[in-house]
């Protein structure tokens, strides 16, 4: 009832391995202690996306049997946190070096490069196979955009404070979830699709018992309760944004993976389902 369908860990052999090469790249950024700006958060979001891309060329067979597993859920979120901590480490030194002026544009660049190619490859399958459909997975985005962007005006209006300080990075973790919400939306509403998220199903089900269910569909209670959950956890952030901005905008960048990671596996399922 809690862990999405399709969640499964990969064998020991494997599972082993990746834990204690994650856990070295995090402590050598602890070591490092990288600064991490809103620039920073920005230059993840690719990367937030590419775990994502991988997921769906899972969910497409497109993997041979023997590492397949590597990028089911939640094995392929740690494949790409093994990456991107790299691609990390990697721009710290270029960085010290003098190679890069910032840290965070070799990591965006890297990371945006690594998504466009892998979301080639996903829609060229889809292309192949006749399924691709661009409309819905649009309209998505579209909607997801005006969304976050009359959420961040209601926010800066009336919390001007917590707007100023959680910045970039509000909008993103804002964002995030509003994609997640309106592409979900638009999957159970429109397109007929399931929902392997135990509690986000109870949500559509909720949705689906009120009387607005005929004229407007069941999807728009998720939307909402999605958008006010992070608009709330960044207001609960606003002072340890001010205190401790390294480790909060740390945090919040996760809040916005789980928000942007999902609702980019449904705009791209839309593509070639």
């Amino acid at each position: 009832m809690v862990l999405p369908e399709g969640f499964v860990l990969p064998p020991w052999y494997l599972l082993v391995p990746i834990l204690v090469i994650l856990a070295g790249i995090i402590a050598l950024l602890w070591v490092l202690e990288p600064p991490v700006t809103d620039g920073t958060v920005l230059a993840f979001a690719p990367w937030m996306m590419f775990g994502s891309t991988l997921h769906v060329l899972h969910r497409m067979g497109a993997y041979p049997d023997r590492i397949e597993i590597l990028f089911a859920s939640p094995s392929v979120y740690l494949v790409t946190a093994i990456v991107a901590g790299l691609a990390w480490i990697i721009a710290i030194f270029l960085h010290a070096g003098g190679l890069q002026s910032t840290i965070s544009r070799p990591v965006g660049l890297s990371g945006t490069a690594f998504f466009a190619v892998f979301v080639a490859i996903t829609l060229n399958i889809s292309w192949e196979e006749g399924v691709f459909e661009p409309f819905w997975p649009v309209i998505a985005v579209v909607v997801a955009g005006i969304v976050t962007a009359v959420a961040w005006i209601a926010l800066s209006l009336w919390f001007t404070d917590v707007a100023a300080t959680t910045s970039l990075t509000g909008v993103l973790v804002v964002f995030g979830h509003a994609l997640d919400g309106v592409s979900t939306a638009i999957g159970f509403d429109v397109l007929g699709a399931g929902e392997e998220v135990p509690l986000s199903m109870i949500l559509l089900e909720a949705g689906e018992s009120l009387p607005t269910e005929e004229y407007i569909g069941a999807g728009w209670l998720f939307i909402l309760v999605k958008v006010a959950l992070a608009l709330v956890i960044l207001g609960l952030f606003k002072e340890y944004v001010d205190d401790r901005p390294q480790q909060a905008r740390t945090i919040l960048a996760l809040v916005a993976a789980v928000g942007l990671g999902p609702g980019i596996h449904n705009v791209l399922l839309f593509f070639v389902t």
